[in-house]
């Protein structure tokens, strides 16, 4: 069985379906990083969020939060300010937790060695309960200073983002990759969908470490007990 044009038929299978999230389109802080990924041979996204803020009310008898069984108060790509979590609070029945979530990327890849290249690993999130049965636990004040630091992560994940984006393309330059027929124009987006981003990149400035064929033999003569590969593409400071 020929598994490249196995894969090459589960990806125009996959990139041809509706895109059934919430949104039902691309986040913009991503659509140029969607575009990159599906215009290589060897990978094609299948999910993604440029990251958000949320408030979740789980209910009164949830232990956990299961984001498909609870109401959802609030969700925004954006920075939020205090007012309006103040007001979506109200209609909290059980226990509401304010969460930002980075951003999230699925990628199904050909061979291990181009997973390699996107096994990546970051901790930038935030989980907070702010009602317990709908009573709210906390001051305003606290709310508006909690809003302040998702605000802050919001933008310093745009910040990510870009950098992903140019650490990305500078590695994949590096590699014989053939370009797909896929079309960007697939890329749904709600309000503009020629989207691109206005900053002039300059990859060699943007990373401070990225894939190179001795970094990738590094890996494959490594005998760690972990199987898994986690290769970061980011400055040290990520």
């Amino acid at each position: 069985m020929d598994r490249s044009a196995e894969f090459r038929r589960w990806k125009a299978q996959c990139l041809s379906k509706a895109d059934l999230s919430r949104k039902g389109s691309v986040d913009e802080d991503v659509v140029e990083l969607v575009q990159l990924l599906n215009g290589r041979e060897q990978f094609f996204t299948t999910s993604s969020c440029a990251g958000r803020i949320i408030l979740l009310d789980r209910g009164i008898n949830g232990s956990e939060v299961q984001k498909q069984n609870c109401c959802w108060l609030l969700v925004t790509h954006k920075p939020c300010v205090k007012d309006d979590v103040i007001v979506v609070l109200k209609k909290a029945n059980g226990d509401a937790i304010l969460k930002f979530e980075p951003l999230v990327l699925h990628v199904q890849c050909r061979q291990l060695q181009d997973a390699q290249i996107l096994a990546v690993r970051s901790t930038h999130g935030l989980e907070v309960p702010l009602t317990h049965k709908g009573k709210l636990m906390v001051t305003e004040e606290y709310i508006n200073f909690l809003i302040k630091i998702a605000n802050q992560k919001m933008e310093e994940n745009k910040k990510r983002i870009e950098r992903f984006y140019n650490c990305l393309q500078h590695a994949l330059e590096k590699e014989p990759i053939s370009m797909t027929s896929y079309p960007k124009e697939k890329i749904k987006e709600k309000n503009n969908s020629s989207y691109t981003h206005k900053k002039k990149r300059n990859p060699e400035k943007a990373c401070g470490k990225y894939i190179t064929e001795e970094n990738n033999k590094e890996l494959e003569n490594d005998d760690h007990d972990d199987p898994g590969i986690s290769v970061t593409i980011f400055p040290e400071d990520y």
